[in-house]
């Protein structure tokens, strides 16, 4: 069982996230957007996401098209980027988003379910696969940086097409595991994941995670321009952020056969708190490079649980649809949350504050999950 090419998969993927994401906000800021039209243009892309992701799932699983669906919306998503760096006006950038937004949804949860189907028994092990993604992460802001610096932020596009193709070639062999026939229709197999309550707790978390994660995305580098950082400060909080998961990505495997899902979720959660409330009294920019190192023990622990989860919820056949739900809520319906309500926030009350509150947030859903999972276990341990 070789797992070369799902972490190459990985590496340039997360590698073209890393030249383009962070940095789209200030390219809308220097095509002249306002701050409530960024927040359009940034909440709009994680909600077609949540509606691309179980639709190409979906699509994926009923046909036992997996590649296919892998491949046709990297294509697509290469040509949407490329038309969405010639884009000037709100319009024609609007029309760009939802483009990459579509073609973007889905690739995460299809290449996880393939790890997933790759390992086998061995699911814990998904975590040093995927650590991969973060090598690719840091080294494409490593390398971006710089170069936005001096040539302009267009280059973002460029650099994300390029380490995207690569990744097309890399899929196009990628093993896609045992693709099992469902033993329930497509509809009754929604129906079991919609009347399961652990699930739905995890989509409720993964839509809080979401909303912080969109504001994260969205306003942290305009806060730290507000700062009086750099680009290359910028950049190096990216490094940070995603070295920081290297190591919990490598020892996920031992924290689930450990502590179980339950306990990490609640780790991540809390290691949140604590990153956005000191994001939020930052009255200069070099701290976020200690704070982004709390990006590790919350992303990449939480996103280890919610997959091993998500996995563990779906009825057979239909694992890349309850992973497309799970990626839909965090990366869909929270960022896109994050996204639209970020922009007036912050011109309202500001930066700060506004990370303020994502912290208060967090803090609140860490509350609500502890409670919904101790009840649970309570409520099991009582004889009918």
């Amino acid at each position: 069982m070789s797992t070369t090419r799902p972490k190459a998969v990985y590496f340039f993927y997360y590698a073209a996230l890393a030249c383009l994401v962070p940095f789209m906000s200030l390219y809308y800021q220097e095509r002249g957007m306002s701050g409530t039209q960024i927040g359009v243009l940034s909440g709009i892309i994680p909600f077609i996401v949540w509606l691309s992701a179980p639709f190409w799932g979906g699509i994926a699983d009923a046909r036992r098209a997996h590649r296919g669906v892998l491949l046709l919306t990297i294509a697509g998503l290469c040509v949407s980027v490329l038309a969405l760096s010639f884009a000037a006006s709100f319009a024609t950038l609007l029309v760009g988003v939802i483009a990459y937004a579509f073609f973007i949804g889905p690739i995460v949860p299809l290449v996880d379910n393939a790890v997933l189907g790759l390992l086998g028994e061995h699911k814990e092990r998904y975590g040093r696969v995927r650590l991969w993604g973060s090598f690719g992460f840091a080294s494409g802001a490593l390398l971006l940086g710089p170069v936005l610096e001096r040539a302009g932020l267009v280059w973002a596009f460029y650099g994300f097409v390029a380490f995207m193709v690569v990744n097309f070639f890399v899929s196009r062999k990628l093993p896609m595991g045992i693709i099992h026939e469902a033993k329930v229709s497509y509809a009754a197999g929604l129906r079991v994941l919609a009347g399961n309550g652990r699930f739905l707790l995890l989509l409720l978390t993964a839509l809080v995670f979401g909303i912080t994660m969109g504001v994260t995305q969205s306003y942290q580098f305009l806060f730290l321009e507000e700062l009086g950082a750099k680009t290359t400060l910028m950049s190096w909080s990216l490094v940070f952020a995603t070295l920081s998961e290297v190591p919990f990505w490598f020892v996920s495997a031992w924290l689930l056969r450990r502590y179980g899902t339950s306990k990490m979720i609640a780790l991540a959660l809390t290691a949140s708190t604590v990153r956005f409330l000191a994001t939020g009294l930052m009255t200069a920019p070099w701290p976020v490079l200690p704070i982004n190192l709390l990006h590790g023990p919350s992303f990449a622990i939480l996103w280890a649980a919610g997959v091993a989860d998500a996995d563990a919820a779906a009825p057979l056949g239909l694992s890349a649809t309850a992973q497309g739900l799970f990626t839909g809520m965090m990366f869909g319906v929270g960022s896109a949350l994050g996204g639209f309500l970020g922009g007036p926030t912050y011109e309202a009350i500001g930066f700060a504050r506004l990370f303020l509150v994502m912290g208060w947030l967090t803090l609140g859903m860490l509350v609500v999950f502890v409670a919904a999972r101790l009840l649970r276990r309570t409520t099991r341990r009582v004889p009918a």
